[in-house]
């Protein structure tokens, strides 16, 4: 039926991995999730009425109003694009006004600052929170406090202005982002929805995220994204990779052994718009393809399209005098599964890496042509 995990999904079945212990972590998350919905209830005929009638009732005759933080970032700006084709009026929420706009130039959005956000957000019908500070960096303790600082605050703000809404004018959804970091890392277990948090640092990241957006107002849907390796050739992992694959030097990164849970960029945009306006969709979900592999595997795939070899691995010793603690972020992995994702009834455009890798790198051939 696709509830809520708030409720207390079961946990992953023992064939998928080792199983999860059950821990005052996960006993703390579900007390937190529970305590959120008690009122949602009582405010769902209220919730649906508000949506009705600011979508314009059954005949959609008033466009759908939707802020989006980060709206300027790899995966925002193409939110903003599905949005704006799907006949939304798009207003982005930043911190720097001329930097947002330069960015998106010829798009017909409004920008908000944040002395401007309350107003935006309480004349809006949904919200989709994607802020956040890049993690694919050298970590300082600077940086590691900037990581946590910019998804903390970022939503923070955003829940406080939803909840700070006068009846009637408050947003009807918030999806706000997590990501599978959440999960910790794992050579052989398998993580669903359900799963019980990790305690690294990228997971105490994610809870605290993630905490913030769970004290929106009951009124207001909750739809939390966790977030996978997010798959194009203009930025992201990928962005990264391509280069050395051109100069006949790619390979895989550390190991390849490391799972890889990642997700087509097409798939998250559509994923995310999806969650801002279907009333089914609430509670945790996971933005990731429904077949992890293993990293040599995405290096085998990428090789293949490009008609070069995966030969040249980088050594983890490499990355780590790069990238420091950082380099954590692609040395280690997690495999994911999006179970309520797809028991929600969302189609993957791109299921496996060989048919993501396969769209990506022919657009980006013929782009050359052209």
């Amino acid at each position: 039926n696709g509830e809520t995990p708030r409720r207390g999904n079961r946990r992953v079945e023992a064939r998928r991995g080792a199983p999860h212990q059950a821990g005052k972590h996960e006993m703390r998350a579900c007390a937190s999730m529970q305590a959120h919905l008690k009122g949602c209830k009582r405010e769902k005929k209220c919730r649906k009425e508000r949506a009705h009638a600011t979508s314009g009732g059954e005949n959609g005759e008033t466009p759908r109003r939707v802020c989006v933080s980060g709206g300027t970032g790899f995966i925002g700006k193409e939110v903003v694009k599905e949005l704006l084709r799907d006949g939304c009026q798009v207003c982005v929420l930043t911190r720097e006004a001329e930097k947002a706009k330069a960015a998106l130039q010829g798009e017909e959005v409004r920008v908000a600052v944040p002395a401007q956000w309350k107003e935006a957000i309480c004349s809006c019908d949904a919200v989709i929170n994607l802020a956040g500070e890049p993690v694919a960096s050298r970590w300082s303790e600077h940086i590691k406090a900037e990581i946590m600082q910019s998804r903390v605050n970022a939503t923070r703000s955003i829940v406080d202005a939803i909840n700070g809404c006068p009846d009637g004018k408050r947003p009807s959804t918030l999806v706000s982002a997590s990501a599978v970091g959440y999960y910790g890392t794992s050579d052989t277990a398998t993580f669903d929805e359900s799963s019980p948090p990790g305690n690294d640092y990228l997971a105490q990241v994610c809870q605290a995220w993630e905490k913030e957006a769970q004290k929106v107002h009951p009124e207001t849907r909750l739809a939390i994204v966790r977030i996978g390796v997010t798959l194009e050739r203009d930025g992201g992992a990928l962005g990264r990779m391509l280069p050395a694959f051109q100069m006949f030097a790619g390979g895989p990164v550390g190991s390849g052994k490391q799972w890889f849970s990642w997700i087509h960029r097409e798939d998250l945009v559509r994923l995310l718009v999806e969650a801002s306006r279907n009333e089914n969709f609430e509670g945790v979900y996971n933005g990731t393809s429904p077949n992890p592999v293993r990293m040599e595997d995405t290096c085998q795939a990428i090789a293949r399209n490009m008609g070069r070899s995966s030969w040249l691995p980088v050594p983890s010793v490499v990355l780590q005098a790069v990238l420091g603690e950082g380099a954590a972020t692609v040395l280690e992995g997690q495999q994911v599964l999006p179970t309520r994702t797809l028991d929600a009834g969302f189609e993957f455009k791109y299921k496996t890496i060989f048919d993501a890798m396969a769209a990506i790198l022919k657009k980006e051939t013929a782009e050359k042509v052209k």
